[in-house]
């Protein structure tokens, strides 16, 4: 039914598609109702075209007999109803269907899927909305397959409404089958061209593909050093089945200035400046410097990137950094240098190695000590989320391998396997489900006192067991002061209900510590509920957390919202 004012419209046999499309074919055209009046005279008009306007909505999915038939009801108090009866009568049914692919076998071979998946066969309803999806997705499927030419030289159906049949002909010529060709930079983009070829994601003799010029121009985008981005294939430039490709690109400012604040229950109020530029020496070298400064975390780290050849995410990093840490748990004054090399291995997939030269003065229980590390490394990691402002799904994990050893001027000998990750995985009627899991593991030589607080592992605070500090769970020393452990596991459930598009209700559950033996292990637990407000620069979340199992348990805040800090 649709209704607008003093004046109703029923449709009376029809349901699904049919009944969407003979309800938007009686649309009330304007004019119709005015001052809140039904004119005679327009309406009149309207009920004599209405018949015609139902039946010829009703063809696309196969009636051509149908019958409609109008009444009125007409009420002293209530608006006018027009009742619309339709018996759409008895379909057209194809009782003949050819397809065929006319060109090289390789065209046939690549176009059997949408071939034979065509939505209509013999002895189905006519429905012309399903004919033009069928059609659609094959010359979609030539056209990113390379078949630029590729078109229906006939596309025929032969209706007999006296009988209810109808026969179908399509026959597609698919034409050759294109390639790229060399790729041209405009002048004007302020990177070297050898820089810029990472960014492509085609090579000279490869099928040409729209998709792949569209992920092209996608990745110049999210570069972030450009503000325009034009990659065209021109059919001029088309010689012997070759497509040349232009690119024109009008760079950004290279060189940005950002100051944030920022809180979290776990490091106190902060404030974070950063510096970078994307284009040093014009060659596409990036220098970063970022400053931060909070209650418990302060820190200088410079960045220098060299960018691989071989895409845009391979990368050697260059870090040089000091940092001061002061917790509840220890207090560790650093510096460090730790060259990185990161190789993109597609699928958003990241691998790198690294050496981290780190010397970590730092008092922690009652030590007081300096260690010095040689620290080679290797990481993995892969995130794969919708969005990465307010995501719905998705998944991310990290993978990291790391030690020491004396023999190459580190305090001790030791190994660590780290890993950690999370899933979101959407439920019905809003809901969304967030499972959490963190762990590590140490193998050493020697004495755990020669290993800094950066290396051992501790548990608690915003994204860990909630409901006690940050850092505050671990093994503790003859004073009862914690000093960190060997081993970590700590996992998390979270169960979240959207209530606007940027703010949710969240329950959640964490478990874990971190502990030396697994004979030691005491896992603590942490109940809760949260706020959750998204935001453009992240997400903003507020945790009220609950202790389980303690003899005096206790709530915690969790805060934090603005830059991590």
């Amino acid at each position: 039914m649709a209704a607008e004012g003093p004046l109703q419209v029923v449709v009376q046999g029809l349901e699904g598609e049919p009944l969407k499309n003979a309800e938007l074919a009686l649309s009330l055209p304007s004019g119709l109702i005015k001052d809140d009046r039904v004119d005679d005279l327009l309406l009149d008009l309207f009920q004599q075209e209405a018949p015609g306007k139902v039946q010829e909505a009703l063809q696309p999915f196969g009636f051509y007999h149908s019958r409609v038939q109008l009444f009125s009801e007409k009420n002293r108090e209530g608006p006018i109803r027009l009742i619309v009866k339709v018996d759409p009568g008895d379909p057209l049914r194809i009782t003949s269907f050819h397809l065929e692919i006319q060109g090289t076998e390789e065209a046939e071979r690549i176009l059997r899927e949408p071939v034979e998946s065509f939505p209509l066969k013999v002895g189905d309803i006519l429905r012309h909305d399903l004919y033009e999806k069928g059609k659609a997705d094959i010359k979609a499927k030539a056209l990113g397959a390379g078949f630029l030419e590729a078109d229906f030289s006939i596309h025929t159906i032969r209706l007999s409404p006296a009988e209810n049949t109808a026969e179908v002909v399509l026959v597609l010529h698919s034409g050759p089958r294109f390639y790229f060709s060399e790729t041209f930079f405009d002048q004007g983009s302020g990177y070297p061209e050898s820089f810029l070829r990472r960014y492509i994601a085609f090579q000279p003799g490869e099928v040409y593909s729209e998709e792949k010029l569209a992920k092209t121009r996608w990745n110049f985008l999210e570069s972030d050093r450009f503000l325009e981005v034009s990659v065209e294939a021109p059919k001029e430039g088309i010689k012997d089945s070759r497509v040349p490709v232009r690119i024109t690109l009008k760079p950004s400012k290279p060189k940005r200035f950002r100051m944030g604040v920022g809180y979290e229950t776990d490091k106190g109020p902060g404030a974070v400046i950063r510096y970078q530029d994307l284009n040093f020496y014009r060659q596409g070298q990036e220098v970063n410097g970022e400053l931060q400064v909070s209650e418990r975390l302060q820190g200088l780290v410079v960045n220098y990137v060299l960018p691989g050849l071989g895409n845009q995410d391979s990368k050697t990093n260059f870090n040089l950094g000091l940092k001061r840490e002061i917790t509840d748990t220890y207090d560790s004054r650093s510096i460090f240098f730790k060259p990185e090399y990161s190789h993109d291995l597609g699928y958003g997939r990241l691998g790198s190695f690294y050496l981290n030269l780190l010397q970590d003065h730092f008092s922690i229980g009652n030590q007081d000590s300096i260690s010095t590390l040689v620290m080679p490394g290797i990481c993995f990691w892969e995130r794969r989320y919708d969005d990465l402002v307010k995501p719905s799904r998705g998944y991310r994990f990290f993978l990291e391998g790391r030690g020491g050893s004396a023999w190459s001027s580190s305090n001790t000998t030791f190994l660590q396997f780290l890993g950690k990750g999370d899933a979101l995985i959407p439920l019905p009627q809003g809901f969304s489900l967030l499972l959490r899991l963190e762990a590590g593991t140490t193998i050493q030589e020697g004495s755990f006192d020669n290993l800094p607080p950066s290396v051992r592992f501790f548990a608690g605070g915003d994204n860990s067991v909630r409901g006690y500090a940050y850092q505050s769970l671990g093994p503790k020393d003859a004073s009862g002061k914690v000093v960190g452990g060997k081993n970590l596991l700590v996992t998390s459930l979270e169960i979240e209900k959207t209530i606007t598009p940027y703010a949710g209700l969240a329950a959640f559950y964490d478990l874990g510590d971190a502990f030396d033996g697994f004979d030691r292990m005491d896992l603590k637990q942490g109940i809760g509920l949260g706020i959750r407000l998204y935001t453009p620069v992240g997400p903003l979340k507020l945790d009220l957390a609950y202790q389980l199992g303690e003899k005096d348990p206790q709530f915690r805040l969790h805060f934090s919202v603005g830059f991590g800090l």
